[in-house]
């Protein structure tokens, strides 16, 4: 019996180090603001919304970790929008820091898009 559970914990030992360690992500913030890094991000988001076009403000993500986007209201003169709210829905993405790593999530998706030339720091 002794030699059974001896066996079993050796075992659960050994499975431990090969299983690969995941640091977590944690909220971060821009330490770089500036054209490179607003044209990077534009770009990303555009690129994880299916090709929008983006306009961002010169210190998005400097005071919260949270992008939220909405979509426009198409306007067209033989067809003006109709009155009231927008209901569709936004998009949300989050910058994230991951090791060195200044990574941006969607959160619809789930998809990371890692941010070549942003620098930041946790919120």
């Amino acid at each position: 019996m002794f030699r059974r559970s001896y066996l079993a914990m050796l075992v659960s030992a050994m499975a431990a180090c090969g299983t690969p360690v995941v640091q977590p992500e944690f909220p971060a913030l821009l330490t770089n603001p500036g054209p490179a890094t607003l044209t990077e991000i534009e770009q990303t988001v555009s690129t994880a919304m299916d090709g929008a076009s983006v306009n961002l403000s010169a210190d998005v993500l400097t005071t919260s970790s949270h992008l939220t986007i909405e979509q426009n209201m198409i306007r067209r003169i033989d067809q003006p929008p109709e009155m009231g709210r927008n209901t569709g829905r936004p998009d949300h993405f989050q910058l994230v820091i991951d090791g060195p790593q200044c990574v941006l999530v969607h959160e619809k998706t789930g998809l990371h898009w890692l941010l070549n030339s942003v620098e930041c720091v946790k919120e």
